[in-house]
């Protein structure tokens, strides 16, 4: 008998942004989720996504294409962050399934930018209900005072970076493999497939 599968989203986003100062109205913005599903029983990546977002309120920088790679003319081909959420419910579980990702900024993007934009975040409420923060649970399993960050950790972890750096879908694999080392060293924090209102 085979143990039922504990899936866990790890998602990484990068969002519009600028050498210094936003333009005057300009908002940092969701332009890119990279999800990977990781089956924690199993200790082994089982997909890997990318949502394409187009904002509305920003525009891609010169400094955000040299930093994601990713383009206006890219994200103009993208769904709006609506059906981003939308896809995130229906495809992937994402008000039931939990979540991880390096560090807080992503929950609190997605809260920021559901608010704003009045769409229901897509992991259900409280925000922190679903989420774990992978870059806390390493820098604790690794007994490091500074919390570092992705391709930092994955040199201490003696894992390879695969793919490019600040790219969500790149990144979102590479957390994930973090995630599997901790599972591997009994660090990861123990999971339930639903989590109850």
């Amino acid at each position: 008998m085979h143990p039922e599968p504990t899936l866990l989203n790890v998602i990484d986003v990068e969002a519009t942004c600028w050498d210094g100062q936003p333009p005057p109205g300009a908002v940092s913005e969701i332009i890119e989720i990279g999800l990977t599903v990781v089956d924690v029983t199993a200790a082994r990546r089982v997909s890997r996504h990318r949502i394409l977002v187009r904002p509305v309120r920003s525009r891609v920088s010169d400094f955000c294409t040299e930093l994601t790679g990713l383009t206006q003319a890219e994200v103009d081909r993208g769904v709006s962050f609506a059906e981003a959420c939308g896809a995130l419910v229906r495809e992937y579980g994402g008000g039931e399934r939990p979540w991880a990702s390096w560090g807080e900024y992503d929950r609190r993007q997605f809260a920021r930018q559901s608010q704003a934009d009045g769409v229901a975040y897509p992991f259900g409420y409280p925000t922190e209900r679903t989420h774990t923060n992978a870059k806390a649970v390493f820098a604790q399993a690794y007994g490091l005072r500074k919390k570092p960050g992705m391709d930092e950790a994955l040199r201490i972890a003696g894992l390879p970076l695969e793919g490019r750096h600040h790219r969500g879908e790149d990144d979102a694999w590479n957390i994930a493999a973090l995630v599997l080392d901790l599972v591997g060293r009994g660090a990861w924090p123990v999971m339930t497939t639903r989590y109850r209102e």
